[in-house]
């Protein structure tokens, strides 16, 4: 194996960060990654979650020990590597974001792929085939915030949810997803104007 393949597909992998999940095929510019993916399971690098799909684990510092596996960045390294366009449904929206502080054993994932279930650790991820015509979008976190919003409802919406998605949604994404939803109508567009500000009133 090429020693400089092995140091282009780790600078990616770093590039990413800690939680990053991904397949082969995001190397695929790359002369034989899976040889350099192995070589990276074996010295402890990254890990392999489950056939074809790798991580880069995050680390606790508490319990010095890696952390589970982010099971939105799993759900779309799969999709990537399947060609699938995905959304979240409500519910595993709510928890992605952290709305929902409840540990969930299942997360659901609506595709214009194939139903397929997929078991890590003690999660179960399901992808649920689904038209998604009217719910895509380009930046995942999008899609997101649109369902978690949707599903919580505008009587549950509070100062402190807009904050919470204000935090879970990274600066440097927040203008592409302002401009990105304009075409969502109604309270969830002024959630998601509150939510990109630069200052939330109250």
């Amino acid at each position: 194996m090429s020693q400089s393949i092995q140091k282009q597909v780790v600078a990616r992998v770093y590039g990413h960060g800690r939680g990053w999940a991904f397949s082969p095929k995001d190397f695929g510019d790359l002369v034989r990654p899976e040889d350099a993916l192995r070589g990276l399971v074996e010295s402890g690098t990254i890990r392999r979650v489950i056939r074809g799909i790798y991580d880069y684990p995050r680390y606790s510092e508490l319990l010095q020990q890696p952390m589970s596996p982010d099971i939105h960045h799993v759900a779309l390294a799969l999709a990537r590597k399947f060609g699938w366009d995905i959304v979240p449904d409500g519910a595993s929206a709510l928890n992605l974001i952290g709305i929902s502080t409840q540990v969930p054993g299942q997360y659901v994932y609506l595709t214009d792929g194939p139903k397929r279930s997929y078991r890590i650790g003690k999660t179960e991820l399901q992808f649920k085939h689904a038209a998604l015509k009217d719910m895509k979008f380009r930046h995942d976190e999008s899609g997101v915030i649109v369902h978690a919003l949707k599903t919580l409802g505008e009587a549950r919406l509070t100062n402190e949810v807009i904050q919470q998605i204000r935090n879970w949604l990274p600066v440097e994404k927040r203008s592409k997803v302002r401009q990105e939803t304009s075409r969502v109508t109604g309270w969830v567009n002024h959630a998601i104007h509150r939510v990109t500000e630069e200052i939330v009133d109250g």
